[in-house]
Parts: C-alpha cells; sequence; structure tokens
C-alpha cells in the first residue's frame, strides 16, 4: 500500500524565489549608496585644511564685507542679516564644487573605474556621492549657523531646524547640479574653468549680495530662471520672521507678486529630482 504525500497549503509553500531576488537586490545597492555616502564623509572629516578653508570665506563675509557694505549705505541697519542666506548657499556651493570635482579626478586617477566594476547599478554609486556630498554641505551650513549670532540672528530652535533643513535641500540640488558637469566633463582642468565661469553670475544673480530688484530690468529674467534664488529667498524669508529689521520682500516675484515658500522649495526639490535622473543617465555610459 502506497501512501501519497501531503500535497503542501499555502501556508507552507516555499519563499517566492524571485521576491528574495529582489529583496537581496535592494539591499545590495543599498549598501552601495551607505558606502560610497560613508566615504564622502570621511573625506570630510580628513580634508581638516579644507573644512578650515571653507569656513574662512564666511567670516570674512560676514565680520569684514557685510559691516564694509552696510557702511555704504548709513542708517541702514540689517544688512549681515540680509548677507547671511547667501554666505550659507555660498557654502553649500563649495562644497558642491568639491564633491563634483573629485569625480574628473577619480577618473584620470583610475579610482573611478574600479568603482564602475562593482556589480551594482552606476546610479547608485551616483546617488551615494551626491547624498555624500549633501550631507557634509549640511554639516559646514550647520557651523556656519553658529556664526548666525555675528548677523544678529537669534538662535531661535525653531529658526536653526529651519533654516538647517532648507540648507540640506538646497545642498543635495547644488551637489546634483554639479554632478551633471562632473559627468560630462572629462577633464579635471576644463571642469573647473567651466563651473568658474557659471556659478559667479549664479551667486551675483541671485539676490545674496543686493536685492533682486535692484538689478537692471533686462537681468530681471536672469534671476527668474537661477535656481539660486530659490534656495536663498526661503532662508532670508524665514530669518526676516524674527528679525525685524530684514525686509522679506526682496525676493523674486512672478507677474509682480511674491512666491510662496513652498513653491520655492519645490522648484529646489524638482531641480535635485531632474539633475540627479540626468547625472545618473549619463554616469551610465562613462568608461
Amino acid at each position: 500500500m502506497t501512501t501519497t504525500a501531503p500535497t503542501p497549503t499555502s501556508e507552507q509553500a516555499p519563499p517566492d524565489r524571485s521576491e528574495r531576488t529582489r529583496r537581496s537586490t535592494f539591499a545590495n545597492e543599498a549598501r552601495a549608496v551607505r558606502v560610497v555616502w560613508h566615504r564622502e564623509l570621511i573625506r570630510f572629516r580628513r580634508a581638516r585644511v579644507q573644512l578650515a578653508v571653507t569656513l574662512a570665506q564666511p567670516i570674512l563675509y560676514l565680520l569684514v564685507m557685510g559691516p564694509g557694505l552696510a557702511s555704504l549705505a548709513p542708517g541702514r541697519t540689517g544688512y549681515n542679516a540680509f548677507l547671511f542666506p547667501g554666505v550659507l548657499i555660498m557654502t553649500v556651493q563649495g562644497t558642491a564644487v568639491a564633491t563634483g570635482a573629485s569625480i574628473p579626478w577619480d577618473r584620470e586617477a583610475g579610482l573611478l573605474r574600479e568603482m564602475l566594476v562593482a556589480p551594482v547599478h552606476r546610479a547608485s554609486l551616483l546617488l551615494g556621492k551626491c547624498l555624500g556630498g549633501a550631507t557634509v554641505a549640511t554639516c559646514q551650513g550647520a557651523l556656519v549657523l553658529a556664526l548666525a549670532g555675528a548677523a544678529h540672528i537669534p538662535y531661535h530652535p525653531a529658526l536653526l531646524a529651519t533654516l538647517l533643513a532648507e540648507t540640506a535641500l538646497a545642498a543635495l540640488a547644488f551637489t546634483a547640479l554639479v554632478t551633471v558637469a562632473a559627468v560630462t566633463v572629462t577633464r579635471t582642468a576644463t571642469f573647473n574653468a567651466t563651473l568658474g565661469i557659471g556659478l559667479m553670475p549664479m551667486f551675483m544673480f541671485s539676490g545674496a549680495m543686493f536685492p533682486i530688484t535692484a538689478l537692471p530690468t533686462w537681468l530681471a529674467p536672469a534671476a527668474l530662471l537661477n535656481p539660486m534664488t530659490y534656495a536663498i529667498d526661503p532662508l532670508r524669508r524665514a530669518i526676516a520672521a524674527h528679525v525685524t529689521t530684514l525686509d522679506p520682500g526682496t525676493g523674486p516675484r512672478w507677474a509682480g507678486h511674491p512666491l510662496p515658500i513652498g513653491l520655492e522649495l519645490a522648484t529646489l526639490t524638482a531641480l535635485a529630482t531632474l539633475t540627479l535622473t540626468i547625472a545618473a543617465h549619463r554616469f551610465a555610459r562613462v568608461r
């Protein structure tokens, strides 16, 4: 007499192999993102001279240039508070450039080729690098926030948290934007020259050092198309809520109306998403 083995029920059925494969693949990609992100943090901890130089520039702006420019307009107060958002974004911009510049340098040194042979998607490597650069920029922005008192900005916890969150979003957007140039330009010298030509006008036409309304009429469209404008204005308006001498109405206007802060932050988010997508697409072609 033979017996028939019981048919496995749905509870006893072995797990789907495809599901296990997907989970394993996701874990590998997440691990690759974390490793590259951690590598950027290690670079940050070891580059003490670079950190000192990065912090020296905002200190000079706040302690020397700010009072100097304010003296040109007697009776006008609060210029350091006006300048502070631009100083924050300047710090983020410098770190974004350093992160992007490491890609052509790694390519020329042969380190990039070693990363590209890893059995993971290249988009994961790029995402880890951008997140690492944005994290470093945010940390440096937090150090600059410690200088808020020099600009007569109160150390209010809610204000500092808002400024740090908006700085983190700007850091990701600009790191991704610079990375697009880094994966497109193959030589370090060409990359540095390209950014030198492009970033300075962005900073000057963003309202960082003077109100956008002070620009000539023919330059107004350049300010409205400038992504840095939508990073600086939310920071300034957050500060204006706590500093009465600061005018919050100096930012970009569409059809004569100031933009909601939510729309400005959404613009930065869209920029970060778009540039990350473009950079990942171009990074997949790197040899």
